[in-house]
Protein backbone atom coordinates (compact mmCIF):
# COMPACT_ATOMS: atom_id res chain seq x y z
CA UNK A 1 0.00 0.00 0.00
CA UNK A 2 1.13 3.57 -1.23
CA UNK A 3 0.49 6.69 0.97
CA UNK A 4 1.21 9.70 -1.46
CA UNK A 5 1.73 13.14 -0.69
CA UNK A 6 0.56 14.12 -4.22
CA UNK A 7 -1.11 11.74 -6.34
CA UNK A 8 11.39 -29.45 -19.41
CA UNK A 9 14.96 -27.48 -18.05
CA UNK A 10 17.91 -29.03 -16.30
CA UNK A 11 17.23 -29.40 -12.52
CA UNK A 12 19.86 -27.01 -12.38
CA UNK A 13 20.19 -23.75 -14.50
CA UNK A 14 23.68 -22.42 -13.08
CA UNK A 15 26.79 -23.28 -10.86
CA UNK A 16 25.90 -22.32 -6.27
CA UNK A 17 28.71 -19.50 -7.22
CA UNK A 18 28.74 -18.39 -10.19
CA UNK A 19 26.63 -15.32 -9.82
CA UNK A 20 29.46 -13.68 -7.34
CA UNK A 21 32.03 -14.59 -10.06
CA UNK A 22 30.88 -12.90 -12.66
CA UNK A 23 29.01 -9.96 -11.81
CA UNK A 24 30.25 -7.57 -14.61
CA UNK A 25 28.01 -10.58 -16.48
CA UNK A 26 25.16 -10.10 -14.31
CA UNK A 27 25.01 -5.90 -14.72
CA UNK A 28 24.41 -6.66 -18.67
CA UNK A 29 21.68 -9.56 -17.83
CA UNK A 30 19.86 -6.83 -16.16
CA UNK A 31 20.37 -4.59 -18.94
CA UNK A 32 18.95 -7.21 -20.95
CA UNK A 33 16.01 -7.98 -18.94
CA UNK A 34 15.18 -4.28 -18.97
CA UNK A 35 15.49 -4.70 -22.70
CA UNK A 36 13.60 -7.80 -22.94
CA UNK A 37 10.71 -5.92 -20.41
CA UNK A 38 10.32 -2.75 -22.86
CA UNK A 39 10.10 -4.64 -26.21
CA UNK A 40 6.73 -6.33 -27.44
CA UNK A 41 6.35 -9.66 -28.80
CA UNK A 42 3.45 -11.15 -30.59
CA UNK A 43 1.60 -14.38 -28.97
CA UNK A 44 -0.54 -16.79 -30.55
CA UNK A 45 -4.45 -15.95 -30.10
CA UNK A 46 -5.75 -18.78 -28.18
CA UNK A 47 -9.16 -20.00 -28.02
CA UNK A 48 -11.90 -17.86 -26.30
CA UNK A 49 -12.06 -17.96 -22.18
CA UNK A 50 -14.07 -21.40 -21.62
CA UNK A 51 -17.37 -20.70 -20.38
CA UNK A 52 -16.60 -23.51 -17.69
CA UNK A 53 -15.93 -20.68 -14.79
CA UNK A 54 -17.32 -22.12 -11.76
CA UNK A 55 -19.50 -20.27 -9.12
CA UNK A 56 -17.86 -18.93 -6.33
CA UNK A 57 -20.81 -19.47 -3.49
CA UNK A 58 -20.19 -17.24 -0.09
CA UNK A 59 -21.03 -19.71 2.12
CA UNK A 60 -20.01 -18.35 5.25
CA UNK A 61 -23.04 -18.04 7.65
CA UNK A 62 -24.30 -21.55 6.14
CA UNK A 63 -21.05 -22.87 7.49
CA UNK A 64 -21.39 -21.37 11.15
CA UNK A 65 -18.64 -18.66 10.82
CA UNK A 66 -19.52 -15.56 12.76
CA UNK A 67 -17.09 -13.32 12.91
CA UNK A 68 -16.40 -9.71 13.13
CA UNK A 69 -13.14 -8.11 12.43
CA UNK A 70 -11.99 -5.07 14.16
CA UNK A 71 -9.40 -2.79 12.73
CA UNK A 72 -9.61 1.09 13.82
CA UNK A 73 -12.22 2.72 13.13
CA UNK A 74 -14.29 1.96 10.28
CA UNK A 75 -15.26 5.01 8.67
CA UNK A 76 -12.11 6.51 9.53
CA UNK A 77 -8.17 5.56 9.10
CA UNK A 78 -6.01 7.74 11.10
CA UNK A 79 -2.77 6.25 11.28
CA UNK A 80 -1.55 3.47 8.46
CA UNK A 81 -2.24 -0.17 10.87
CA UNK A 82 -5.79 0.60 10.98
CA UNK A 83 -5.34 0.21 7.25
CA UNK A 84 -3.49 -2.85 7.17
CA UNK A 85 -4.22 -6.59 9.01
CA UNK A 86 -6.34 -8.97 7.92
CA UNK A 87 -4.99 -12.48 8.04
CA UNK A 88 -6.80 -15.91 7.09
CA UNK A 89 -6.01 -19.78 7.36
CA UNK A 90 -6.86 -22.72 6.56
CA UNK A 91 -4.56 -25.85 8.32
CA UNK A 92 -5.46 -29.33 9.84
CA UNK A 93 -4.39 -28.88 13.34
CA UNK A 94 -6.61 -31.80 14.65
CA UNK A 95 -5.16 -34.05 11.93
CA UNK A 96 -8.34 -35.24 10.99
CA UNK A 97 -7.75 -34.72 6.87
CA UNK A 98 -10.33 -32.03 6.83
CA UNK A 99 -9.01 -28.24 6.83
CA UNK A 100 -9.66 -25.96 9.74
CA UNK A 101 -9.92 -21.89 10.13
CA UNK A 102 -8.17 -19.25 11.96
CA UNK A 103 -9.25 -15.77 10.96
CA UNK A 104 -7.06 -12.91 12.71
CA UNK A 105 -8.63 -10.16 14.54
CA UNK A 106 -7.36 -6.36 14.93
CA UNK A 107 -7.95 -4.12 17.44
CA UNK A 108 -8.24 -0.78 18.09
CA UNK A 109 -6.24 2.15 20.12
CA UNK A 110 -9.01 2.10 22.61
CA UNK A 111 -9.02 -1.70 22.88
CA UNK A 112 -5.85 -2.89 23.36
CA UNK A 113 -5.68 -5.72 25.34
CA UNK A 114 -9.54 -6.72 25.36
CA UNK A 115 -10.36 -10.27 25.82
CA UNK A 116 -13.14 -9.95 23.09
CA UNK A 117 -10.59 -9.24 20.43
CA UNK A 118 -8.41 -12.56 19.41
CA UNK A 119 -7.91 -14.25 16.79
CA UNK A 120 -10.32 -17.15 16.10
CA UNK A 121 -9.83 -21.02 15.47
CA UNK A 122 -12.72 -23.05 13.99
CA UNK A 123 -12.68 -26.46 13.56
CA UNK A 124 -14.31 -28.26 10.41
CA UNK A 125 -17.02 -30.47 11.54
CA UNK A 126 -16.81 -32.51 7.96
CA UNK A 127 -20.53 -31.56 6.84
CA UNK A 128 -19.99 -28.45 5.40
CA UNK A 129 -19.66 -26.23 8.66
CA UNK A 130 -17.07 -25.12 11.58
CA UNK A 131 -17.44 -24.46 15.05
CA UNK A 132 -15.34 -21.96 17.33
CA UNK A 133 -13.13 -23.65 19.04
CA UNK A 134 -10.58 -20.67 20.08
CA UNK A 135 -11.44 -21.09 24.24
CA UNK A 136 -10.62 -25.06 24.59
CA UNK A 137 -7.75 -24.36 21.87
CA UNK A 138 -5.62 -21.89 24.20
CA UNK A 139 -5.59 -19.63 21.45
CA UNK A 140 -6.88 -16.44 23.54
CA UNK A 141 -4.04 -13.70 23.23
CA UNK A 142 -5.57 -10.40 23.05
CA UNK A 143 -3.55 -7.82 20.80
CA UNK A 144 -3.55 -6.25 17.68
CA UNK A 145 -3.09 -9.20 14.90
CA UNK A 146 -2.41 -8.86 11.13
CA UNK A 147 -1.31 -12.10 9.86
CA UNK A 148 -1.02 -15.88 10.29
CA UNK A 149 1.65 -18.73 8.95
CA UNK A 150 1.59 -22.58 9.95
CA UNK A 151 3.80 -25.49 10.10
CA UNK A 152 5.15 -28.28 11.85
CA UNK A 153 8.58 -26.40 13.03
CA UNK A 154 9.11 -29.43 15.54
CA UNK A 155 8.31 -31.72 13.45
CA UNK A 156 5.84 -33.68 15.82
CA UNK A 157 3.29 -34.46 13.79
CA UNK A 158 0.82 -31.69 14.73
CA UNK A 159 0.90 -28.12 13.00
CA UNK A 160 1.66 -25.19 15.03
CA UNK A 161 0.90 -21.84 14.78
CA UNK A 162 2.46 -18.46 14.12
CA UNK A 163 0.23 -14.92 14.73
CA UNK A 164 2.14 -11.61 13.64
CA UNK A 165 0.91 -8.42 15.25
CA UNK A 166 1.64 -5.07 15.76
CA UNK A 167 4.73 -6.38 17.91
CA UNK A 168 5.13 -8.91 19.63
CA UNK A 169 4.31 -11.86 17.02
CA UNK A 170 3.47 -15.44 18.92
CA UNK A 171 4.56 -18.85 18.57
CA UNK A 172 1.79 -21.64 19.56
CA UNK A 173 2.73 -25.09 19.73
CA UNK A 174 0.40 -27.66 19.17
CA UNK A 175 -0.22 -29.95 21.92
CA UNK A 176 -1.75 -32.92 19.65
CA UNK A 177 -4.76 -32.83 21.85
CA UNK A 178 -6.95 -29.89 20.23
CA UNK A 179 -4.78 -27.55 22.35
CA UNK A 180 -2.02 -24.92 21.92
CA UNK A 181 0.99 -23.48 23.95
CA UNK A 182 2.41 -20.66 23.95
CA UNK A 183 6.43 -20.97 23.75
CA UNK A 184 7.06 -17.82 21.89
CA UNK A 185 9.50 -16.80 24.58
CA UNK A 186 11.29 -20.02 25.01
CA UNK A 187 11.43 -20.76 21.00
CA UNK A 188 12.83 -16.82 20.87
CA UNK A 189 10.91 -15.78 18.09
CA UNK A 190 8.56 -12.77 19.75
CA UNK A 191 10.01 -9.87 17.15
CA UNK A 192 8.99 -6.97 19.04
CA UNK A 193 8.46 -4.52 16.07
CA UNK A 194 5.20 -4.59 13.25
CA UNK A 195 5.05 -7.61 11.69
CA UNK A 196 3.14 -8.54 8.57
CA UNK A 197 3.53 -11.68 7.01
CA UNK A 198 5.50 -14.95 7.32
CA UNK A 199 6.66 -18.26 6.45
CA UNK A 200 8.06 -21.43 7.34
CA UNK A 201 10.31 -23.17 5.25
CA UNK A 202 13.96 -25.75 5.32
CA UNK A 203 16.24 -22.99 3.65
CA UNK A 204 19.54 -25.57 4.98
CA UNK A 205 18.03 -28.77 3.98
CA UNK A 206 18.52 -30.29 7.82
CA UNK A 207 14.86 -31.49 7.56
CA UNK A 208 13.14 -28.55 10.11
CA UNK A 209 11.33 -25.61 9.15
CA UNK A 210 13.08 -22.36 9.71
CA UNK A 211 11.25 -19.40 9.63
CA UNK A 212 11.29 -15.70 8.30
CA UNK A 213 9.17 -12.75 9.22
CA UNK A 214 8.42 -9.76 7.43
CA UNK A 215 8.74 -6.22 8.74
CA UNK A 216 6.52 -3.30 7.66
CA UNK A 217 6.91 -0.15 10.54
CA UNK A 218 9.15 0.45 13.19
CA UNK A 219 5.60 2.05 14.79
CA UNK A 220 3.14 0.60 17.18
CA UNK A 221 0.57 1.30 19.68
CA UNK A 222 2.99 2.71 22.02
CA UNK A 223 4.60 4.82 19.42
CA UNK A 224 2.26 6.09 17.50
CA UNK A 225 3.50 7.48 13.59
CA UNK A 226 3.54 11.01 13.75
CA UNK A 227 0.36 12.35 12.21
CA UNK A 228 -0.07 15.41 10.00
CA UNK A 229 -2.42 17.06 7.41
CA UNK A 230 0.54 17.09 4.70
CA UNK A 231 -0.68 13.48 3.14
CA UNK A 232 -3.05 13.93 0.77
CA UNK A 233 -4.91 11.31 -1.93
CA UNK A 234 -6.54 12.62 -4.93
CA UNK A 235 -7.03 16.22 -2.67
CA UNK A 236 -7.81 14.61 0.39
CA UNK A 237 -6.52 14.36 3.74
CA UNK A 238 -5.20 10.66 4.81
CA UNK A 239 -3.26 8.56 6.63
CA UNK A 240 0.75 9.11 6.29
CA UNK A 241 3.14 6.28 5.35
CA UNK A 242 4.83 4.15 5.06
CA UNK A 243 7.16 6.63 2.65
CA UNK A 244 8.80 9.08 5.32
CA UNK A 245 7.90 6.66 7.92
CA UNK A 246 10.82 4.38 9.42
CA UNK A 247 10.86 0.90 8.58
CA UNK A 248 11.28 -2.32 10.09
CA UNK A 249 13.87 -4.90 9.98
CA UNK A 250 12.84 -8.00 8.56
CA UNK A 251 14.18 -11.61 10.58
CA UNK A 252 15.41 -15.24 9.60
CA UNK A 253 15.44 -17.88 11.96
CA UNK A 254 17.48 -20.54 12.03
CA UNK A 255 15.54 -23.50 13.51
CA UNK A 256 18.16 -25.09 16.03
CA UNK A 257 15.97 -28.43 16.11
CA UNK A 258 15.47 -28.44 19.94
CA UNK A 259 12.87 -25.98 20.08
CA UNK A 260 14.67 -22.96 19.82
CA UNK A 261 15.24 -20.48 16.71
CA UNK A 262 18.11 -18.17 15.99
CA UNK A 263 18.36 -14.98 14.08
CA UNK A 264 20.82 -15.50 11.54
CA UNK A 265 19.30 -12.74 9.38
CA UNK A 266 23.25 -11.16 9.23
CA UNK A 267 25.34 -14.01 9.35
CA UNK A 268 23.07 -15.98 6.21
CA UNK A 269 23.06 -12.65 4.57
CA UNK A 270 18.95 -12.86 4.04
CA UNK A 271 19.32 -9.07 5.67
CA UNK A 272 16.73 -6.15 4.93
CA UNK A 273 19.54 -3.28 5.12
CA UNK A 274 17.26 -0.68 3.81
CA UNK A 275 14.65 -1.99 6.17
CA UNK A 276 12.08 -1.93 3.01
CA UNK A 277 8.48 -2.07 3.66
CA UNK A 278 7.33 -5.63 3.74
CA UNK A 279 3.98 -6.69 3.31
CA UNK A 280 4.30 -10.49 1.67
CA UNK A 281 6.92 -13.25 1.51
CA UNK A 282 6.72 -16.62 0.56
CA UNK A 283 9.65 -19.16 0.11
CA UNK A 284 10.37 -20.56 -3.60
CA UNK A 285 13.17 -22.36 -5.56
CA UNK A 286 13.45 -19.87 -8.32
CA UNK A 287 16.89 -20.43 -10.05
CA UNK A 288 15.69 -24.52 -10.29
CA UNK A 289 18.60 -25.46 -7.97
CA UNK A 290 16.83 -27.59 -5.28
CA UNK A 291 16.67 -25.20 -2.61
CA UNK A 292 14.07 -22.43 -1.49
CA UNK A 293 15.06 -19.10 -2.25
CA UNK A 294 13.20 -16.28 -0.33
CA UNK A 295 10.87 -13.20 -2.60
CA UNK A 296 9.65 -10.64 -0.28
CA UNK A 297 7.09 -8.17 -1.66
CA UNK A 298 7.59 -4.69 -0.30
CA UNK A 299 5.95 -1.73 0.01
CA UNK A 300 6.62 1.70 -2.02
CA UNK A 301 10.32 -0.30 -2.40
CA UNK A 302 12.42 -2.60 -4.23
CA UNK A 303 11.31 -6.15 -3.75
CA UNK A 304 14.13 -8.28 -2.17
CA UNK A 305 14.62 -11.79 -3.75
CA UNK A 306 17.53 -13.54 -1.72
CA UNK A 307 18.81 -16.11 -3.48
CA UNK A 308 20.29 -19.78 -1.29
CA UNK A 309 23.82 -20.53 -2.05
CA UNK A 310 23.43 -23.96 -0.53
CA UNK A 311 25.68 -23.67 2.02
CA UNK A 312 23.35 -21.48 4.62
CA UNK A 313 23.74 -18.11 3.15
CA UNK A 314 22.31 -15.93 0.73
CA UNK A 315 22.71 -13.50 -2.30
CA UNK A 316 20.55 -10.16 -2.46
CA UNK A 317 19.37 -10.19 -6.04
CA UNK A 318 16.38 -8.76 -6.49
CA UNK A 319 17.57 -5.86 -9.07
CA UNK A 320 19.17 -8.77 -11.47
CA UNK A 321 16.77 -10.88 -11.24
CA UNK A 322 13.98 -8.50 -12.68
CA UNK A 323 12.12 -9.19 -9.55
CA UNK A 324 12.77 -5.87 -7.94
CA UNK A 325 10.76 -3.63 -9.96
CA UNK A 326 8.31 -3.36 -12.92
CA UNK A 327 8.91 -3.22 -16.69
CA UNK A 328 9.42 0.53 -16.27
CA UNK A 329 12.15 0.55 -13.65
CA UNK A 330 9.52 1.51 -10.77
CA UNK A 331 8.79 -0.12 -7.66
CA UNK A 332 5.29 -0.69 -6.72
CA UNK A 333 2.86 -1.24 -3.64
CA UNK A 334 3.78 -5.41 -3.79
CA UNK A 335 0.78 -6.26 -1.22
CA UNK A 336 0.45 -10.52 -2.28
CA UNK A 337 2.83 -12.78 -3.95
CA UNK A 338 2.88 -16.24 -5.37
CA UNK A 339 5.22 -18.16 -7.54
CA UNK A 340 4.01 -20.99 -9.80
CA UNK A 341 4.61 -22.21 -12.98
CA UNK A 342 1.33 -20.88 -15.08
CA UNK A 343 2.63 -22.16 -18.38
CA UNK A 344 3.36 -25.48 -17.88
CA UNK A 345 7.99 -24.86 -18.91
CA UNK A 346 9.36 -26.30 -15.57
CA UNK A 347 9.97 -22.68 -14.07
CA UNK A 348 8.31 -20.93 -11.72
CA UNK A 349 6.96 -17.67 -12.54
CA UNK A 350 5.48 -14.73 -10.14
CA UNK A 351 2.85 -12.58 -9.54
CA UNK A 352 2.42 -9.76 -7.58
CA UNK A 353 -0.41 -7.27 -6.55
CA UNK A 354 -0.18 -3.92 -5.94
CA UNK A 355 -2.10 -0.47 -5.59
CA UNK A 356 -4.40 1.67 -7.35
CA UNK A 357 -2.87 3.92 -10.28
CA UNK A 358 -1.01 1.52 -10.63
CA UNK A 359 -1.19 -2.41 -12.58
CA UNK A 360 -0.48 -6.13 -10.99
CA UNK A 361 2.43 -7.77 -12.08
CA UNK A 362 3.15 -10.55 -13.75
CA UNK A 363 6.56 -11.65 -14.21
CA UNK A 364 7.38 -14.64 -16.28
CA UNK A 365 10.36 -16.76 -15.40
CA UNK A 366 13.33 -17.20 -18.31
CA UNK A 367 15.59 -19.19 -17.21
CA UNK A 368 18.92 -18.84 -15.71
CA UNK A 369 17.35 -16.36 -12.35
CA UNK A 370 15.82 -13.93 -15.57
CA UNK A 371 12.48 -12.37 -14.82
CA UNK A 372 10.36 -10.25 -17.55
CA UNK A 373 7.52 -8.46 -16.64
CA UNK A 374 4.74 -9.85 -19.08
CA UNK A 375 1.88 -8.28 -17.60
CA UNK A 376 0.52 -6.59 -20.77
CA UNK A 377 1.61 -9.18 -22.61
CA UNK A 378 -0.57 -11.26 -20.72
CA UNK A 379 -3.87 -9.44 -21.07
CA UNK A 380 -3.54 -8.28 -17.11
CA UNK A 381 -2.10 -4.82 -17.27
CA UNK A 382 -4.95 -3.13 -18.65
CA UNK A 383 -7.45 -4.09 -15.89
CA UNK A 384 -5.78 -3.59 -13.15
CA UNK A 385 -5.30 0.24 -12.83
CA UNK A 386 -8.54 1.15 -10.34
CA UNK A 387 -8.03 -2.41 -8.18
CA UNK A 388 -5.91 -2.12 -4.64
CA UNK A 389 -5.13 -5.66 -4.90
CA UNK A 390 -4.11 -8.04 -1.60
CA UNK A 391 -4.37 -12.29 -0.97
CA UNK A 392 -3.23 -13.80 -4.04
CA UNK A 393 -2.62 -17.50 -5.85
CA UNK A 394 -2.17 -19.19 -8.93
CA UNK A 395 -4.94 -22.19 -9.01
CA UNK A 396 -6.65 -24.19 -10.95
CA UNK A 397 -9.66 -23.15 -11.72
CA UNK A 398 -11.92 -25.09 -13.92
CA UNK A 399 -9.21 -27.88 -13.94
CA UNK A 400 -7.89 -27.70 -17.68
CA UNK A 401 -4.42 -28.27 -16.60
CA UNK A 402 -3.59 -24.62 -16.56
CA UNK A 403 -3.07 -22.40 -13.55
CA UNK A 404 -5.48 -20.07 -13.50
CA UNK A 405 -4.85 -16.67 -11.35
CA UNK A 406 -7.02 -15.14 -8.59
CA UNK A 407 -6.68 -11.38 -5.90
CA UNK A 408 -8.78 -10.12 -3.91
CA UNK A 409 -9.32 -5.92 -3.27
CA UNK A 410 -10.05 -3.63 -1.47
CA UNK A 411 -8.73 0.01 -1.08
CA UNK A 412 -7.82 1.63 2.33
CA UNK A 413 -9.50 5.39 2.21
CA UNK A 414 -12.87 5.09 3.61
CA UNK A 415 -13.72 8.25 2.34
CA UNK A 416 -13.89 6.71 -1.45
CA UNK A 417 -17.08 4.78 -0.37
CA UNK A 418 -18.66 8.48 -0.33
CA UNK A 419 -17.44 9.34 -3.66
CA UNK A 420 -18.33 9.71 -7.12
CA UNK A 421 -14.98 8.97 -8.89
CA UNK A 422 -13.42 6.02 -10.01
CA UNK A 423 -11.87 4.70 -7.35
CA UNK A 424 -13.72 2.73 -4.61
CA UNK A 425 -13.33 1.86 -0.93
CA UNK A 426 -14.75 -1.52 -1.55
CA UNK A 427 -14.21 -3.47 -4.70
CA UNK A 428 -15.18 -7.14 -5.82
CA UNK A 429 -12.28 -10.06 -6.52
CA UNK A 430 -10.74 -10.73 -9.32
CA UNK A 431 -10.40 -13.89 -11.53
CA UNK A 432 -8.29 -14.68 -14.36
CA UNK A 433 -8.65 -17.68 -16.87
CA UNK A 434 -5.32 -18.98 -17.74
CA UNK A 435 -5.61 -19.80 -21.54
CA UNK A 436 -2.88 -21.65 -22.44
CA UNK A 437 -1.15 -19.27 -25.04
CA UNK A 438 0.83 -16.89 -22.09
CA UNK A 439 -2.38 -15.03 -21.78
CA UNK A 440 -5.23 -14.72 -19.40
CA UNK A 441 -8.74 -13.47 -19.69
CA UNK A 442 -10.46 -11.72 -16.70
CA UNK A 443 -13.77 -13.15 -16.16
CA UNK A 444 -15.41 -12.04 -12.50
CA UNK A 445 -18.24 -11.56 -13.70
CA UNK A 446 -19.12 -14.98 -14.71
CA UNK A 447 -17.91 -16.20 -11.58
CA UNK A 448 -21.19 -14.87 -9.68
CA UNK A 449 -22.48 -12.34 -7.75
CA UNK A 450 -21.01 -13.50 -4.49
CA UNK A 451 -18.12 -13.01 -5.98
CA UNK A 452 -18.44 -9.55 -7.67
CA UNK A 453 -19.74 -8.24 -3.98
CA UNK A 454 -17.67 -5.21 -3.42
CA UNK A 455 -15.57 -5.56 -0.03
CA UNK A 456 -12.88 -4.32 1.54
CA UNK A 457 -10.61 -7.77 1.54
CA UNK A 458 -7.13 -8.03 2.49
CA UNK A 459 -5.87 -11.81 3.35
CA UNK A 460 -6.94 -14.94 1.46
CA UNK A 461 -6.48 -18.82 2.21
CA UNK A 462 -7.15 -21.23 -0.52
CA UNK A 463 -7.89 -24.75 0.16
CA UNK A 464 -10.56 -27.59 -0.30
CA UNK A 465 -12.35 -27.36 2.52
CA UNK A 466 -15.11 -29.90 1.94
CA UNK A 467 -12.66 -32.37 0.20
CA UNK A 468 -14.28 -32.55 -3.01
CA UNK A 469 -11.38 -32.15 -5.26
CA UNK A 470 -11.37 -28.13 -6.39
CA UNK A 471 -10.28 -25.48 -4.74
CA UNK A 472 -12.41 -22.80 -2.17
CA UNK A 473 -11.29 -19.69 -0.74
CA UNK A 474 -11.54 -17.80 2.75
CA UNK A 475 -11.55 -13.86 2.48
CA UNK A 476 -10.92 -11.47 5.06
CA UNK A 477 -12.60 -8.18 5.13
CA UNK A 478 -11.25 -5.00 6.81
CA UNK A 479 -13.62 -3.81 9.32
CA UNK A 480 -16.28 -6.35 8.50
CA UNK A 481 -17.08 -10.48 8.58
CA UNK A 482 -15.33 -12.85 6.34
CA UNK A 483 -15.91 -14.49 3.41
CA UNK A 484 -16.18 -18.34 2.51
CA UNK A 485 -16.12 -18.93 -1.35
CA UNK A 486 -17.06 -22.63 -1.89
CA UNK A 487 -16.36 -23.50 -5.45
CA UNK A 488 -19.29 -24.87 -7.51
CA UNK A 489 -17.56 -26.49 -10.70
CA UNK A 490 -19.77 -26.81 -13.82
CA UNK A 491 -17.13 -28.15 -16.00
CA UNK A 492 -16.24 -31.99 -16.63
CA UNK A 493 -13.17 -32.17 -15.83
CA UNK A 494 -10.82 -34.37 -13.35
CA UNK A 495 -8.26 -33.51 -10.91
CA UNK A 496 -5.62 -35.24 -8.43
CA UNK A 497 -4.59 -34.03 -5.25
CA UNK A 498 -1.35 -35.10 -2.86
CA UNK A 499 -0.75 -34.44 0.74
CA UNK A 500 3.06 -35.37 1.45
CA UNK A 501 4.62 -36.45 4.40
CA UNK A 502 8.46 -35.84 4.50
CA UNK A 503 10.76 -38.38 6.96
CA UNK A 504 14.43 -37.56 5.92
CA UNK A 505 13.10 -33.92 5.03
CA UNK A 506 10.89 -31.89 7.28
CA UNK A 507 7.40 -33.60 8.32
CA UNK A 508 5.39 -30.42 6.14
CA UNK A 509 7.51 -31.44 2.76
CA UNK A 510 8.07 -28.18 2.60
CA UNK A 511 9.91 -26.93 -1.11
CA UNK A 512 8.94 -30.76 -2.68
CA UNK A 513 8.27 -30.57 -5.95
CA UNK A 514 5.52 -32.74 -7.76
CA UNK A 515 5.82 -32.90 -11.13
CA UNK A 516 3.12 -35.05 -12.96
CA UNK A 517 2.28 -36.09 -16.54
CA UNK A 518 -0.87 -36.22 -18.81
CA UNK A 519 -0.51 -37.30 -22.36
CA UNK A 520 2.02 -34.64 -23.49
CA UNK A 521 1.28 -31.85 -20.70
CA UNK A 522 3.72 -31.89 -17.67
CA UNK A 523 2.52 -29.80 -14.57
CA UNK A 524 4.33 -28.77 -11.03
CA UNK A 525 3.85 -27.97 -8.11
CA UNK A 526 6.23 -26.76 -5.20
CA UNK A 527 5.04 -27.44 -1.75
CA UNK A 528 4.34 -24.30 0.48
CA UNK A 529 1.97 -23.20 2.94
CA UNK A 530 2.46 -19.51 2.94
CA UNK A 531 1.22 -17.42 0.43
CA UNK A 532 0.09 -14.07 -0.59
CA UNK A 533 -0.58 -11.51 2.21
CA UNK A 534 -1.05 -12.30 5.89
CA UNK A 535 -2.23 -15.45 5.43
CA UNK A 536 -1.40 -19.72 5.32
CA UNK A 537 -3.15 -22.37 2.62
CA UNK A 538 -3.57 -26.03 2.26
CA UNK A 539 -0.43 -27.27 1.69
CA UNK A 540 -1.72 -30.33 -0.36
CA UNK A 541 -0.16 -30.01 -3.92
CA UNK A 542 -3.86 -29.67 -6.41
CA UNK A 543 -3.66 -30.19 -10.16
CA UNK A 544 -6.68 -30.09 -12.77
CA UNK A 545 -5.85 -32.66 -15.73
CA UNK A 546 -8.44 -31.71 -17.96
CA UNK A 547 -9.85 -35.06 -19.78
CA UNK A 548 -7.60 -37.16 -18.59
CA UNK A 549 -8.76 -39.72 -16.75
CA UNK A 550 -5.28 -41.03 -15.20
CA UNK A 551 -2.41 -39.20 -14.44
CA UNK A 552 0.35 -41.18 -16.95
CA UNK A 553 3.20 -40.21 -14.02
CA UNK A 554 3.70 -38.83 -10.86
CA UNK A 555 7.28 -37.79 -9.96
CA UNK A 556 8.15 -36.42 -6.57
CA UNK A 557 11.48 -34.69 -5.36
CA UNK A 558 11.89 -34.34 -1.90
CA UNK A 559 14.03 -31.70 0.17
CA UNK A 560 16.21 -34.66 1.34
CA UNK A 561 17.20 -35.15 -2.40
CA UNK A 562 15.44 -38.43 -2.10
CA UNK A 563 13.15 -39.09 -5.47
CA UNK A 564 9.99 -41.24 -6.24
CA UNK A 565 7.68 -42.16 -8.97
CA UNK A 566 4.36 -43.40 -9.93
CA UNK A 567 2.68 -44.47 -12.95
CA UNK A 568 -1.10 -45.03 -13.87
CA UNK A 569 -2.60 -43.05 -11.17
CA UNK A 570 -6.38 -42.74 -11.29
CA UNK A 571 -7.35 -39.55 -11.26
CA UNK A 572 -10.39 -37.71 -9.02
CA UNK A 573 -8.98 -39.03 -5.54
CA UNK A 574 -6.61 -37.59 -2.55
CA UNK A 575 -3.21 -39.63 -2.28
CA UNK A 576 -0.92 -39.66 0.27
CA UNK A 577 2.60 -39.44 -0.41
CA UNK A 578 5.08 -40.34 2.91
CA UNK A 579 8.43 -39.95 1.75
CA UNK A 580 10.29 -43.37 0.70
CA UNK A 581 6.95 -45.33 1.24
CA UNK A 582 4.10 -46.26 -1.47
CA UNK A 583 1.34 -44.10 -2.53
CA UNK A 584 -2.11 -44.36 -0.53
CA UNK A 585 -5.76 -43.30 -0.96
CA UNK A 586 -7.38 -40.92 1.41
CA UNK A 587 -10.80 -41.37 2.26
CA UNK A 588 -12.84 -38.49 3.59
Amino acid sequence: MVSYQSPERSERSFPKKAWLGFSQSLRLFCTLVIALNMVGSSLPQGSPASEAVPLFRDVTADAGIVFQHVNGRADRKDYIFEAKGGGAGFFDYDNDGWLDVLIVQGSTLERIGDPELHSVLYRNQRNGTFVDVSAQAGLDYSHWGMGVTSGDYDNDGDVDLYITHLGPNVLYRNNGDGTFTDVTKAAGVAVPQWSTSAAFGDYDSDGDLDLYVAGYLDYGVDNLPPKTSDCTYLGQPVLCGPRGLRGAPDVLFRNEGNGTFTDVSQQSGAVDSRRSFGLGVIWADLDNDQDLDILVSNDATPNLLFLNQGDGTFVEMGFLSGLAVNADGMEQASMGVDAADYDNDGLLDVFMAHFASDYSTLYHNDGNLLFRDVSHLAGIKDTEWLLVSWGTRFIYVNLDGWKDLIHSNGHVYPYLIRTDGKERYPLPGTLYLNRKNGTFTDVSNLAGGDFMKPTVSRGVAFGDYDNDGDIDFLVANMNGTPQLFRCDRNDSNHWVMFKLVGSDSNRDAIGARVTITTGDLKQVWEIKRTVGIYSVSDPRAHFGIGSSDTVDVVEIWWPSGATQRFIAVAADTHYLLREGDKIEKEEY
